[in-house]
């Protein structure tokens, strides 16, 4: 016990750490192509410099820094190119998570989905969801993740992938409100599905809609130059 306490000790610690990292990114208190000051980032977290790089490093491992030879650690800067890269790769792991939902999601699970699609489809009538803002949009794409019961596919949307799409920061672009509607019953076709225990259609349900987001977005963000 001597030894096990201090290795979790830490162990918390620079779980904490990279929490409060990842936070300061996401607020934009450090912006994308950003360096890291690290005594600066100490102070600041109340940590040594120990835990903070050992967070550095696991945010490296998530892509959200990169470290550049001879300019050190920065928060990492999105293109275009790169958005749409990983919009094509949230298609194919978000249809193979619905497909996988569809053959493991309880029956309670599928209740708290259609739930969520409910509150969903409600702030959509009010007009108050936005794109990669509203926490109930992220809500349902992370039931369906938790559904599949493949814990790589929900570390790969979960803990890497839906922090770099946030980071791009959409948080002001939002949606018509008849594409809106339309999303709101895209997602419960995508129930349907996975109640059905359809894990065909579930994959190509879910795939459509992604890529009708994809699509519109980035329509979006080209035609605001």
């Amino acid at each position: 016990m001597t030894i096990t306490k201090p290795i979790l000790s830490s162990r918390v610690m620079i779980d904490d750490t990279v929490a409060q990292l990842e936070a300061l990114i996401m607020r934009g208190e450090l912006q994308p192509g950003d360096r890291l000051p690290e005594q600066q980032l100490a102070n600041t977290l109340g940590v040594s410099r120990g835990p903070l790089r050992e967070a550095i490093r696991t945010l490296e491992g998530r892509r959200l820094l990169e470290r550049t030879p001879h300019a050190g650690v920065r928060v990492v800067q999105l293109s275009l190119d790169d958005l749409e890269q990983l919009l094509v790769m949230r298609e194919a792991l978000e249809g193979m998570a619905c497909r996988q939902a569809a053959e493991q999601m309880t029956v309670h699970e599928i209740h708290k989905l259609r739930e969520t699609a409910a509150r969903i489809e409600k702030l959509i009538n009010e007009g108050s969801l936005f794109i990669f803002s509203g926490q109930l949009d992220a809500d349902f794409h992370l039931q369906i993740a938790i559904g599949s019961r493949n814990q790589w596919i929900r570390r790969l949307l979960c803990e890497d992938l839906y922090s770099l799409l946030r980071l791009y920061r959409l948080h002001g672009v939002r949606q018509p409100d008849n594409i809106a509607l339309v999303t709101a019953k895209e997602h419960h076709e995508i129930i349907d599905r996975i109640h059905a225990r359809d894990p065909d259609g579930a994959e190509q349900t879910m795939r459509a809609h992604v890529r009708h987001s994809r699509d519109r977005l980035l329509s979006q963000i080209r035609a605001a130059g």
